[in-house]
């Protein structure tokens, strides 16, 4: 279990102010100059020493990352683009950093761009957050007046501005070129790559794209050293700490910030009361965000919530937004409900998702009420299988996934629907 000492984001709960004089109380904009000073290859060097993972989903290694960028600035400026799109159902972390600990997110935005000689960032933001984007925004004018940002950054020599850009909440911007395109002006659908961001990003300028956690939590690391984040965690793969939402049917709902490796188990009861009616009531969990594939009682007992061992059970770890359902759930209903989600966010810009994600939602919606042929099961896989990886972005895969863990796990439920559906329809 994470110990106090240990804990990045110390205002998660805003029981203190969010803005400049509580947050350099809390030790934000201490010695960032000098983190500064020892320069770009330090700061990437004890980013990959951290092993910090991009906290977004896809948990690419930050430092690597940073590296991709052209060492030189030659006839385009470099930009850093911060994701806080967070429209990922289950998910709400990022928020909670947003407006209760701006300063962080600032900070780290500094630093990171000054890695990868950016002088702008730019925060897109989901159009929902109206309160957390306002929160932003007043940090990084108090950040302004307050020499931390400008020509000379927390007087650092190095010129850094930060712009908050707010999105009109479509889940598809959340997909980083795809946030680029809508950053530009654009509709917001996914580019093909290559060419990828770090050569042709924003506006076709080398670019980096992370999470929110990911760039709040730099300022820490390089405080406190790449060494010691890489000491927390499961093992040298899964290191530091993690934000986690929990949400379902728990007793507290809640966003915490614990170890990565820490037993799911551990992590719904310790910090969320615990599964509505005890743990035994336990039917399934959907462990990182709606697009990663459920898992039953029987695995969440002991799997670790880390990349590796959630992969290996067959789901992911994507943004840590554990799902919890008890044996109440219609758990056919509750997957035909994400079908559904996904088939309106496509931004149908590939034939296999515009098309796919609409008949894996119709056909869903059948078997939820029984009206369908066993046979249809596997056809229902087949369709799923032809979408995955078949489409620019992973939203194809994000509809695929969450019908693939029904069935691996819950196939019995579906087809005892379907012979009660036509008994029914027998006796009638």
């Amino acid at each position: 279990m994470l110990q106090d000492k240990d804990r990045i984001y110390t205002n998660l709960y805003g029981f203190e102010s969010p803005f400049l004089e509580a947050a350099k109380k809390r030790g934000d904009w201490d010695g960032t100059a000098a983190l500064i000073k020892k320069g770009r290859d330090w700061i990437i060097e004890e980013m990959k020493k951290s092993g910090l993972r991009g906290r977004g989903g896809a948990g690419f290694p930050t430092g690597l990352k940073w590296s991709f960028m052209p060492k030189e600035v030659i006839d385009r400026p470099h930009y850093l683009v911060i994701n806080a799109d967070e429209s990922e159902p289950g998910t709400c972390k990022d928020r909670e950093i947003m407006r209760h600990d701006p300063h962080k997110l600032i900070e780290g935005a500094l630093l990171a761009g000054f890695a990868m000689q950016a002088h702008h960032a730019y925060i897109y933001i989901r159009g929902e957050f109206v309160h957390e984007g306002s929160e932003v925004v007043r940090a990084i004018e108090e950040a302004r007046e307050a020499g931390l940002l400008g020509k000379n950054a927390a007087g650092s020599g190095w010129e850094f501005d930060v712009t908050l850009h707010r999105g009109a909440g479509a889940y598809i911007c959340g997909e980083e070129t795809a946030l680029l395109e809508s950053l530009e002006g654009k509709k917001g659908q996914p580019r093909n790559k290559p060419p990828f961001p770090a050569m042709a990003g924003l506006y076709s300028c080398p670019t980096t794209i992370n999470n929110v956690e990911t760039i709040a939590s730099v300022p820490e690391i390089l405080k406190r050293g790449g060494d010691w984040f890489a000491g927390l965690g499961s093992d040298e793969k899964n290191t530091g700490t993690k934000l986690f939402c929990i949400s379902g049917h728990v007793n507290s709902p809640c966003v915490v910030e614990e170890e990565m490796g820490v037993p799911m188990k551990e992590l719904i009861e310790k910090h969320a009361g615990g599964v509505r009616g005890g743990w035994d009531n336990l039917k399934a969990v959907i462990p990182g965000g709606s697009s990663c594939p459920l898992l039953p009682k029987e695995i969440c007992d002991t799997i670790p919530m880390d990349f590796d061992a959630l992969r290996e059970a067959g789901s992911g770890l994507g943004t840590a937004g554990l799902i919890v359902m008890d044996q109440s759930t219609d758990i056919i209903y509750a997957i035909a409900r994400l079908s559904q989600f996904y088939m309106h966010e496509s931004c149908g810009q590939c034939t296999p998702c515009r098309e796919g994600t609409g008949w894996l939602w119709r056909v869903m919606t059948r078997m939820v009420k029984g009206d369908a042929d066993i046979e249809e099961i596997d056809m229902l896989l087949d369709v799923t299988k032809e979408i995955e990886g078949h489409t620019i972005c992973a939203l194809g895969d994000a509809a695929a996934w969450p019908i693939q863990g029904l069935m691996r796990h819950f196939r019995h439920e579906v087809e005892e629907r379907i012979l009660a559906y036509r008994k029914q329809a027998k006796a009638a």
